[in-house]
């Protein structure tokens, strides 16, 4: 079986076109939605990632503005450039970007940004809000898995789903959205105290492995033509490695990779969620 890919480069792209033209009707209505990143460190991964995301803003004329700390930087420091965007006309959503340094607590940092300009839909006000389905701005990553699986047509109603990694970014949230009856899917959040892994992913229609172990899913845990998409990320000095294994992949009928399936979509989102706040 040769696996169709689940490109979420070209659909970024479509995405972000877009975008662009709704960023310009906002414009002539004299809104203009400016998204604002923080980065504390030189982690590769993260300044990869945050660039991106600036380069991704020219690309649909939204405003960017870039807050880069120092590794040494304390907690006071990131609060103060998070009041600084909080009141900042020209910001209109701003996210701070993870993992954060040692010493910095990630409840802190999120609790103090302000829930209308959350881009990640990651305070905790917005989370509740996904919880009990009301409008806000949806994590990221999560939507973008929705959003290749409904561009894709593939069938989430009644569908066995698997999600490898419970974390706040991408795992629970997904969870969640993937439950809501607009997908009604079935959904089982795996993690290290899960007995008997193989035997969940071995029944799922589809499967998301987001947990950063290099490889971790191979051809025996799937059956054959399950749905796999990879979210996980691994960084060696050959590049960048997935959670799924080439055998797994080859084994599906649709497969998002890593690189090229849901990292663009990711960002694509993070620019959609600023949008729509303004809209």
């Amino acid at each position: 079986m040769s696996a169709q890919l689940l490109d979420g480069k070209a659909l970024a792209a479509t995405i972000k076109s877009d975008l662009s033209k709704r960023v310009s009707k906002l414009n002539s209505e004299g809104v203009f939605p400016g998204l604002a990143t923080i980065l504390v460190g030189e982690d590769p991964g993260s300044l990869s990632y945050v660039s991106g995301k600036h380069h991704d803003c020219e690309d649909v004329g939204i405003k960017s503005i870039r807050i880069d700390l120092p590794a040494n930087a304390s907690e006071k420091d990131v609060l103060a450039a998070i009041s600084d965007l909080n009141n900042s006309k020209e910001c209109t959503g701003f996210i701070v970007q993870l993992p954060l340094p040692t010493g910095i607590s990630t409840q802190k940092i999120l609790e103090a940004i302000d829930p209308k300009k959350d881009a990640d839909g990651l305070h905790p006000l917005n989370l509740g809000r996904l919880v009990a389905g009301f409008d806000g701005p949806i994590p990221c990553t999560p939507r973008a898995i929705v959003e290749l699986l409904e561009h894709y047509k593939i069938p989430t109603q009644g569908a066995k789903v698997t999600v490898i990694g419970r974390g706040i970014t991408v795992g629970r949230p997904l969870g969640l959205l993937l439950t809501r009856k607009k997908e009604n899917a079935t959904v089982t959040l795996t993690h290290t105290g899960t007995k008997d892994l193989t035997k969940h992913t071995q029944s799922a229609d589809i499967v998301i492995a987001a947990i950063g172990q290099a490889n971790f899913l191979k051809a025996e845990m799937i059956k054959e033509g399950a749905v796999v998409i990879d979210v996980g990320i691994s960084r060696f000095q050959s590049g960048l490695v997935g959670d799924v294994d080439p055998s797994a992949s080859a084994k599906s009928s649709f497969f998002a990779p890593m690189p090229g399936g849901v990292g663009p979509m990711t960002r694509a989102m993070l620019l959609k969620n600023v949008v729509d706040a303004c809209s």
